[in-house]
């Protein structure tokens, strides 16, 4: 791969490990602090058109106006968060979304639910490098409070995260999982 003529964003939508000592890094820094001006308003918004309208600038895309998010609400970079039709998301969400994050239609996220698409290598000399991979909520899934989805996982249609849960594996369509790391409980 041509890393000098890719974009750096588009690099981490690919799922290439960009190092912390990669030139274009600072884009990624200075993005995020630009991100973070928005949230200052978005959280400090109470008007529901308002926080919409914030929302869509963070993410640069027309988030329909049957989607509502309750603020406090978190973001480092936003430009890689997809949000469907009629989505919910509740107070106290954190979204890292460097990797990618598309939450599909009629989706449900309880408060203080963590969608994770970056992360960083075990090995102790590798670990200044941002690693990614996308997250895909699919239809009418539901997030349960405190839950963490990590990089890489995309939880099936209809499918149920129990709250606290950490899953670090993909959720199959109709079932639900629960526990550290978590495990499946049921189908439904």
């Amino acid at each position: 791969m041509d890393v000098q003529g890719t974009d750096i964003f588009q690099r981490l939508l690919n799922g290439e490990a960009v190092p912390f000592s990669d030139p274009d890094y600072f884009r990624i820094i200075n993005s995020c602090n630009e991100t973070r001006k928005l949230l200052v308003q978005l959280n400090a918004a109470s008007d529901g058109e308002e926080i919409m309208t914030l929302l869509r600038k963070i993410t640069g895309f027309d988030i329909d106006a049957t989607s509502m998010i309750f603020p406090p609400f978190q973001v480092n970079y936003g430009k890689n968060t997809r949000i469907g039709k009629n989505v919910f998301i509740n107070f106290d969400c954190t979204f890292l979304d460097l990797g990618g994050i598309t939450i599909d239609d009629d989706v449900m996220l309880a408060p203080k639910v963590s969608l994770v698409s970056e992360g960083h290598p075990l090995a102790a000399n590798n670990r200044q490098t941002l690693t990614v991979g996308r997250i895909h909520i699919k239809k009418n899934a539901w997030i349960g409070a405190n839950a963490t989805i990590l990089q890489g996982v995309t939880v099936g249609e209809n499918a149920i995260v129990a709250a606290g849960a950490v899953v670090s594996k993909d959720v199959p369509a109709n079932t639900v999982v629960g526990g550290i790391p978590a495990k499946h409980i049921k189908n439904i």
